[in-house]
């Protein structure tokens, strides 16, 4: 045998493996794609969001939170309905996962040194019913650090394995297939990608240098989704979200590839609920790309008006932050918008200055760097928008401004192939709007939802603008943006037992053969189900990561 366990992927679900595996003696062969830049795949590009329950930091803020809350919440947004198939190991995974939120996760996040922001994001505020989609309260903790943050520990861990003889890195390894013998996975067998030493994210070639085949006793996949593969994400795309877009901006670098599942399920994996999949409506196109189609997700406060490509306004819970998967099926299923892939947010410099926030590592380089005296003087005591919002401001091909509604329509036209946008359509939904902020109290959904979020001191004080209107010219320049469908998540993948062991069609487990993170659907094949409460992609990561791990170190005694 050439290793104990190989693990296929070297992001967070593949380091977390490495790393339980490693600390309890086994030797591991990390095979990857990519070189190794890329250390930590896709988490390392991420914001560093992560869903807590009951944290120090809800209970400071005033938050009252709980499990029962939380477990609400979660199947609310999930809606299993295959509970007899495709769900079945999902329902648990499910339960699991946001009972570790509520307990041990904190402590073990904290054990490898992880820290959080004093302030907890209020992501997916839902679609207004108490039992449907969305978080009831507060549960975003951003990590010190960010994605890059999370993923640092474990690349530490498996560098160090390497010095004590434990694990062998096989970079620029391409896994074509997985060997079974005897109804047993047993190991891979792949391309050997010739040298490539372009900076992390940056779209390597494919030139064979060479085979390889590699033995174990275990194999773990953890090789993500299909993320910037646009054509599989329009060939699973459901029905129930209408047409796919002829075009979309990329949230994940261009080796988010999906190979791995249809190998996986070439080895007697079963797939399921590859119709369910996580893409953003907020997608900007990045003014400094990393790689193709490079997009970036706007993280909006609940103030900018949300229109359609034909200028008619979202109607609720389609608000900014409320409900993602929603306002997708909307802006794809509404009438007249068949043929258009984009949407527009109107606000004010006022508006952008305290609301607007970028996902991502790069987007974000004051968390990113855990710099604490730099985010309080940039987020908190800092006058206009933070550094890398003004940059899209100045630079973004997807930003507009001017002093009136008139000006700002006529830009905003010139960014689409034909006009579409009538300015006095868009003044007459924008003055009734202003109207309603006369009183401490409104009528209109999404301006009670403002008054509601700043009750929330975290919102108040670093998220949310002080309402007013947005044709008040003491609040401008008037500000436009288009917005693109940003890919981003596969919900649905390899389906797999509480211990991350791959099953098959039969629902037996495929002997040697293990599954964690996005690949698995975070868990069980789609512990999401139909949607997600945010922060609980890279948990996902980190908690099928870790029972992969933990269990092939058990078969592997």
């Amino acid at each position: 045998m050439d290793a104990d366990v190989i693990v296929v992927g070297a992001g967070l679900a593949g380091l977390v493996a490495a790393h339980e595996l490693t600390s309890r003696g086994r030797r591991v062969a990390l095979v990857d794609q990519e070189n190794a830049a890329n250390l930590g795949g896709q988490a390392f590009w991420s914001f560093g969001g992560l869903f807590l329950v009951d944290s120090p930091e809800q209970r400071r803020l005033g938050v009252k939170d709980s499990l029962d809350l939380a477990w609400n919440d979660w199947q609310g947004s999930a809606g299993f309905d295959r509970t007899e198939g495709e769900d079945s190991w999902a329902v648990r995974w499910a339960r699991a996962y946001v009972e570790w939120a509520a307990g041990e996760k904190r402590s073990w996040l904290a054990g490898h040194g992880i820290t959080f922001l004093p302030t907890v994001g209020w992501a997916e505020r839902g679609d207004l019913r108490a039992g449907g989609h969305g978080n009831s309260v507060p549960r975003f903790h951003i990590a010190w650090g960010s994605g890059t943050g999370v993923v640092e520990p474990f690349v530490r861990y498996a560098k160090q394995a390497v010095r004590d003889g434990l694990l062998t890195f096989h970079h620029r390894h391409r896994v074509d297939h997985l060997v079974v013998e005897g109804g047993t996975v047993c190991g891979v067998r792949g391309t050997v990608l010739a040298p490539d030493d372009s900076p992390r994210g940056v779209a390597s070639h494919r030139e064979a240098a060479g085979e390889f085949a590699l033995t174990a006793r275990a194999v773990v996949v953890t090789s993500g989704g299909i993320g910037a593969d646009h054509d599989s994400v329009r060939r699973h795309w459901p029905e129930r979200l209408g047409t796919p877009p002829a075009e979309m901006v990329t949230g994940v670098p261009a080796y988010v590839d999906g190979r791995m599942l249809d190998i996986s399920a070439e080895a007697g994996a079963r797939l399921v609920n590859r119709d369910r999949m996580w893409h953003y409506t907020e997608g900007v196109r990045n003014w400094d790309p990393v790689w193709p189609g490079h997009g970036i997700r706007i993280l909006p406060g609940p103030s900018s008006m949300w229109f359609d490509a034909l200028g008619r306004r979202l109607p609720e819970p389609y608000l900014p932050g409320y409900d993602t998967l929603g306002t997708l099926r909307h802006l794809r299923t509404a009438e007249g918008l068949a043929e258009h892939d984009h949407s527009w947010f109107v606000l004010t410099q006022k508006i952008v200055e305290k609301e607007f926030a970028l996902s991502g590592s790069e987007q974000n380089p004051d968390i990113t760097a855990k710099d604490r005296v730099g985010f309080l003087r940039e987020r908190v005591l800092g006058k206009g928008a933070p550094g890398p919002v003004d940059a899209f401001l100045r630079q973004g091909a997807d930003f507009v401004t001017a002093p009136d509604l008139e000006q700002l329509v006529e830009k905003m036209n010139r960014l689409t192939d034909k006009p579409l946008l009538d300015a006095a359509v868009l003044r007459r939904q924008i003055e009734a709007r202003d109207l309603q902020l006369a009183n401490p109290y409104a009528k209109d959904a999404q301006v009670q939802g403002i008054r509601n979020a700043r009750r929330y001191l975290g919102d108040r004080l670093g998220r949310v603008a002080t309402p007013h209107r947005l044709l008040d010219p003491a609040a401008g320049p008037l500000i436009g943006v288009k917005l693109h469908i940003l890919t981003r998540k596969t919900l649905g993948g390899i389906q797999t037992d509480l211990d991350s062991r791959a099953l098959g069609a039969d629902g037996s487990p495929v002997e040697g053969l293990y599954a964690a993170g996005e690949v698995a659907g975070f868990g069980g094949g789609g512990v999401h189900g139909y949607n997600a409460l945010e922060g609980t992609f890279l948990g996902g990561c980190l908690f099928s990561g870790r029972a992969a791990g933990r269990a092939a170190a058990r078969r592997t005694a």
